[in-house]
């Protein structure tokens, strides 16, 4: 139940829908009971049993209250009685028709307001969990399944809205429906009632023997098929590496394993939830077996109890068994949203350790220099910078080389705080960015990966990512420097061209320009460019090398570099050897040293 609580707190922006509902339901409960009521002075009626009363009857307190409804009935019977009898039974089928109308018209209302409340806390628990999702950091997410956080956010959440959810339906009605029916069937007959008792116990046992592993069986269903939702994210995006290496069978079987575990878990979890419901009503039939035999010895033998009266008592006595039924069933719900509600509030309670300091400002501006002080960084275990200092001056191009897990790319998640340092700090105009809202750091910088990551949408709405408040001009202008207006202009839709999932229906190199283009339309003082032309072909490389040119003229630029002849111009070249500085200086600065650098560009001399 401690989960319930806190998914409740996303049901308080619709406490008036619930307010509704449980003044629905307490009518329905009170109709639902008149109902079976109605029909006792209609047997009487039908049996003429009715007992003459000419004397309106007093109210003689709540220990007369059965006497003081039979005679009052009977009074009111008797008075329709004396306008002849068939006015009488029309008057009683009218009553009875109207208590069933009054209850199932509150019944729909009740489901009506609990609807809206149902569904506003579906949607405000998806729109939480993805902002949580886009707040919470890279490392979060390194070792987690895509797949599993798409079952979180879809399945996990309408399994919470059809089990937690809807006990809400049931927390009042139900129990209001048994508590005016018990209290009625204590009116009738306190002997029978007290019988009916002690068989409730044993059946809320038999049936909790039941429901026990149920959670366990429903985690074991969300976590695989977090696992086979993984299996078609995966292959859909690297459906070419597949077909590639002729590996269809391969992920064809991992695929089939896992909807076979599946359906193992999923047959497991049904069977249990599918006994709930005949168990139940066995067992209240058996209740109700044991009752006609029990009530009709007080009927038929003791003759202390009236016919009509048992009749409507065994109707109560069934009225029970459908709440019943439905409150075992919810409490099967209950371990079965403990399960979901579990994984979703795994994501939702997660405190991210980059959260914004408290009183950390904003930053309009960069003024001066970014420093990096003797800053140390591991990922997991061992550490992949060493005490690593650098310096980089407005305005001026810094370039980072070196084989491949030098550290290179760590700098760029740093500075962008992707990632927090271990020790050391990095400064901006001599603050340090901890210290600084990490939204209006990020707003200081423009971002060109080596994987042009875009989006299934227009040229225009990929570009509007970088500035949302860019026109269609300003769109223009940012192509043009990024060179990528040449190819955009001959689309059959210019900027409103869709261009696929991931944009593949672009080239390498169109889609790499456009991603500068989106960082040009941005506008920031400081580029962050990250092995940006390292996955091109010569051609494209060129006209991408030229755009970064026009892109990086009067900003700050950091530059990852994988291809040396792209970063020669730089002001300053920075050789990196597992974490560590081993050279630092100019193009001819570093070739005359023939050291690391000049190693590094013989090679790819070599290569080329």
């Amino acid at each position: 139940m401690n989960y319930f609580k806190q998914v409740l707190r996303f049901a308080k922006p619709y406490k008036l829908y619930a307010i509704l509902n449980i003044i629905s339901n307490v009518f329905y409960a009170l109709f639902g009971t008149f109902a079976m009521v109605s029909l006792f002075p209609m047997l009487n009626v039908l049996f003429g049993k009715t007992e003459k009363v000419r004397i309106e009857p007093k109210w003689e307190g709540i220990l007369k209250a059965k006497e003081y409804g039979e005679n009052y009935l009977n009074y009111f019977v008797t008075q329709k009685a004396d306008q002849g009898n068939d006015d009488v039974l029309i008057f009683m089928v009218i009553l009875v028709v109207s208590m069933f109308f009054l209850k199932n018209i509150f019944g729909y209302l009740a489901m009506y307001f609990i609807t809206f409340l149902r569904n506003g806390v579906l949607k405000d628990i998806r729109n939480e969990l993805y902002q949580k999702t886009v707040e919470l950091p890279l490392s979060y997410f390194s070792e987690k399944r895509k797949g599993d956080t798409i079952a979180r956010i879809s399945t996990d959440v309408l399994e919470i809205q059809h089990s937690f959810l809807s006990i809400l339906e049931l927390i009042v009605r139900e129990p209001l429906m048994i508590l005016f029916t018990i209290s009625t069937m204590l009116l009738i007959s306190l002997k029978l009632t007290i019988f009916v008792f002690i068989f409730i116990p044993v059946s809320g046992f038999l049936i909790s023997l039941i429901g026990k592993k149920l959670k366990k069986h429903s985690d074991k269903v969300q976590k695989e098929q977090g696992f086979f939702l993984s299996i078609v994210e995966e292959t859909l995006g690297g459906l070419k590496v597949i077909k590639g290496f002729n590996a269809e069978k391969l992920f064809g079987s991992k695929f089939k394993q896992s909807t076979s575990r599946f359906y193992n878990f999923s047959n497991s979890l049904l069977n249990r939830q599918n006994l709930a419901s005949p168990t139940s009503e066995f067992l209240g039939i058996t209740t109700i077996s044991i009752l006609l035999w029990y009530g009709g010895q007080m009927v038929l033998v003791e003759k202390s109890l009236d016919p009509g009266l048992f009749i409507v008592y065994m109707g109560l006595a069934y009225n029970i068994l459908t709440p019943a039924k439905a409150i075992s069933k919810a409490s099967y719900g209950v371990k079965r949203g403990n399960a979901a509600a579990e994984r979703v509030l795994e994501i939702l309670n997660t405190t991210s350790p980059l959260e914004d300091a408290p009183g950390a400002g904003k930053k309009e501006g960069f003024n001066s220099d970014i420093t990096i002080e003797n800053i140390s960084f591991k990922y997991e275990d061992e550490y992949v910078l060493n005490n690593f200092s650098l310096k980089v001056p407005k305005g001026s191009t810094v370039a980072l080389v070196g084989q491949s897990g030098s550290g290179k790319s760590t700098i760029a998640n740093l500075v962008t705080r992707f990632y927090d340092i271990n020790k050391g700090s990095i400064k901006i105009d001599d603050i340090d960015i901890r210290n600084i809202t990490k939204h209006s750091l990020r707003g200081l910088m423009g971002l060109v990966t080596q994987d042009s990551i875009l989006f299934n949408d227009s040229i225009k709405n990929n570009l509007l990512v970088g500035d949302q408040e860019a026109s269609d001009e300003d769109i223009i202008k940012a192509l043009k420097v990024a060179n990528a207006w040449e190819f955009v202009k001959d689309l059959s839709n210019g900027i409103e061209t869709n261009i696929g999932d991931s944009g593949n229906k672009l080239s390498g190199g169109q889609k790499q320009r456009l991603s500068i283009a989106r960082a040009v339309l941005k506008n920031p003082p400081i580029m962050i460019l990250d092995e940006a032309t390292s996955a091109l072909d010569t051609e494209s490389e060129q006209l991408v090398q030229s755009a970064l040119e026009n892109m990086m003229k009067n900003r700050t630029s950091i530059v990852i570099a994988h291809r040396l002849s792209t970063i020669q111009n730089s002001d300053l070249i920075v050789v990196m050897q597992k974490g560590n500085i081993v050279e630092q200086g100019t193009h001819d600065e570093l070739i005359s040293r023939e050291g690391t650098y000049q190693k590094l560009v013989n090679m790819q001399s070599l290569e080329s």
